[in-house]
């Protein structure tokens, strides 16, 4: 048995602490941020804001609302993969993300997917595993 001495903290140890701010209106705050991936020439640009891949938030009918509001949705990896090249064929998605497991048959759900689809019309992969340290 190993015994961890150091703190541990949980959602109820944390307090977000507002900056003064010198809005005057809540029509002054811009939300949209761009990102740069390092290692790449890459950046993104949208509101840091992003649906998780769950079977009931994951969805294409919530991607489309939120990417008007540019906002990310990672979309669940149940969809059938002739409704998911369907998705991705119609444009590419800068504001959803393909999400995959890590079995064999998750590899090649992919791998047949990306094969099927114009370059470039998936930008973004979520890698869902059941643990991070997987």
């Amino acid at each position: 048995m190993r015994i961890l001495n150091e703190t541990q903290l949980d959602y109820a140890d944390v307090l977000i602490r507002p900056h003064r701010s010198t809005l005057t209106s809540r029509r002054e705050v811009e939300l949209t941020r761009e990102f740069d991936f390092r290692n790449t020439n890459r950046s993104w640009t949208g509101v840091p804001i992003i649906s998780a891949n769950m079977d009931t938030t994951g969805t294409f009918e919530i991607a489309n609302v939120l990417e008007k509001f540019k906002m990310f949705t990672c979309l669940h990896k149940h969809y059938e993969l002739e409704d998911l090249f369907q998705y991705f064929f119609e444009k590419p998605r800068d504001y959803a993300a393909y999400s995959m497991g890590i079995t064999d048959t998750d590899l090649h759900k992919w791998q047949t997917l990306k094969g099927r689809l114009p370059k470039g019309h998936i930008r973004f992969v979520c890698i869902d595993v059941a643990n991070g340290y997987t």
